[in-house]
């Protein structure tokens, strides 16, 4: 079998080295790239093309979820694996709806990763167990779906995301500028464009509009 090549993106460097340590553990796998945060994933996938790309959810930047949709886009035929530490079913729609069809919890990596990297390489999803068990309750009891609908996130363009996560992390306008490589007024033009389009009076209310559509986590 080929060699299978592997990008991880996680902005903690201990995850990142444990994760690298499981997976060159299994004959024939490489980690290609070892990255801190989502914009650094998005170009460092399009530049190498590696076969799965394990990005964490909650990164400085570009969240793990907008940074797989780029990816995708980019590079069509890579498999996306997404790391959190959460684990419900909204989350797991929201994966699947970014191009990703692989979820682990940070607590079951240990256990789950090299058997969700399989999966993916035979071009199968694989969902930690815990929500895997509540997509099944749910498609039995005649709930399937129900959060396959759009969420409030989606009203925003992959732009206007990136913009709010920033303004959510705390910087200003003129520092958005300058990572997005765009004029303050042109920020200042999204920012009240943003604020207008999702009802938001504070930037508050952007932070909270930002945990509960999964662009930032608490």
């Amino acid at each position: 079998m080929p060699e299978l090549r592997i990008l991880i993106a996680d902005d903690h460097e201990l995850v990142r080295r444990g994760v690298r340590t499981l997976l060159e553990g299994e004959a024939g796998w490489k980690v290609v790239a070892e990255v801190r945060d989502g914009q650094e994933a998005v170009d460092k996938a399009t530049e190498l093309k590696p076969e799965v790309a394990i990005l964490d959810i909650g990164m400085p930047r570009l969240n793990g979820l907008d940074a797989a949709r780029r990816i995708k886009k980019a590079v069509p035929q890579i498999k996306v694996l997404i790391l959190t530490m959460h684990d419900s079913e909204h989350l797991a729609w929201e994966v699947l709806k970014a191009g990703a069809r692989g979820y682990v919890t940070k607590s079951d990596t240990a256990r789950d990763l090299v058997l969700a990297i399989e999966a993916l390489r035979r071009d199968k999803t694989f969902f930690t167990p815990r929500v895997d068990r509540i997509i099944l309750d749910n498609f039995l009891q005649g709930k399937f779906g129900k959060n396959g609908k759009e969420q409030n996130g989606e009203r925003l363009t992959s732009r206007q995301r990136e913009i709010v996560q920033l303004l959510a992390e705390g910087k200003s306008s003129k520092e958005v500028s300058a990572l997005l490589n765009l004029s303050v007024k042109t920020i200042e033009t999204h920012r009240a464009n943003i604020m207008k389009r999702l009802g938001c009076h504070s930037v508050s209310d952007l932070v909270r509009y930002a945990v509960r559509n999964n662009i930032i986590h608490a």
